[in-house]
């Protein structure tokens, strides 16, 4: 990795590492989206793909009683899932591992339910729903976010964003389509609300911007990378109605275990 590369995410971890969840979403969807899973055992084997510091990880040890398993890539963040989950006396119901969601070191049919909140996309839409479908028992749930257009001419700005990190971003329709294919059946969906990107995502994501302007004020480097970190939030304050994240209920057919 080059110097100027390495300095972005040096300071883009220092943002979003500090941040309740990494991406769009609340309680209250998450809440939503698992009510869609009607009949799961009381006590669910789950497993979260992409888990960044866990803020969703957090709300499924209340919404459910079953134990966890955590995934992500990034050292960092798992190391930060483990501190809350020992504050919070939580350690013994969920396993926070180091690896890739890619190839996920797990059984197969092990899991009742796979959720990911806005990982997915980051291996492949299709391979990541293969990879779930692999990994969740016969009547087994898998809830997931993505982002997705709303128009098909977003602007020139927006649609340049997206690309450099999801190029075969697509609307809802495409979305179900590739979960059908990959041997699903669709249960629901709904979009996520406005507050679910502000209130534990863009707001402290400014608040923490402004916090590292101020430690980092005589580095014109650090600061102009902030600047350009800052430019999301309020890409979505001006664009927010030409995407949107969705939240997506299939099943795995077949019949559940006992």
């Amino acid at each position: 990795m080059n110097e100027p590369a390495s300095r972005f995410w040096e300071i883009a971890f220092a943002v979003y590492e500090a941040l309740p969840r990494q991406g769009p979403g609340n309680f209250a969807c998450a809440r939503r989206a698992l009510g869609l899973c009607e009949d799961l055992p009381p006590s669910p084997a789950v497993v979260d793909l992409g888990c960044g510091n866990g803020g969703q990880t957090l709300y499924l040890t209340e919404l459910t009683s079953g134990a966890i398993v955590a995934i992500d890539r990034h050292a960092p963040s798992i190391g930060r899932l483990r501190a809350a989950l020992a504050e919070r006396g939580l350690g013994q119901r969920v396993t926070p591992l180091v690896g890739d969601i890619a190839d996920p070191p797990l059984p197969p049919e092990r899991f009742d339910l796979v959720w990911s909140e806005g990982a997915l996309y980051s291996i492949g839409l299709e391979n990541a729903l293969r990879i779930c479908h692999r990994l969740l028992r016969p009547g087994g749930y898998l809830a997931f976010t993505d982002a997705v257009w709303r128009t098909e001419q977003p602007p020139p700005e927006v649609k340049a964003s997206f690309d450099l990190d999801y190029p075969g971003m697509g609307r809802v329709e495409d979305v179900i389509a590739a979960i059908q294919h990959a041997g699903f059946a669709l249960v629901g969906h709904f979009t996520l609300p406005d507050d679910a990107w502000w209130d534990d995502f863009y707001t402290p994501m400014g608040q923490r911007i402004a916090e590292l302007r101020r430690e980092l004020a005589g580095d014109a480097e650090a600061l102009a990378i902030l600047d350009q970190i800052a430019q999301e939030p309020e890409m979505h304050r001006r664009h927010g109605d030409c995407y949107a994240y969705e939240f997506f209920v299939a099943r795995r057919p077949g019949v559940p275990g006992p």
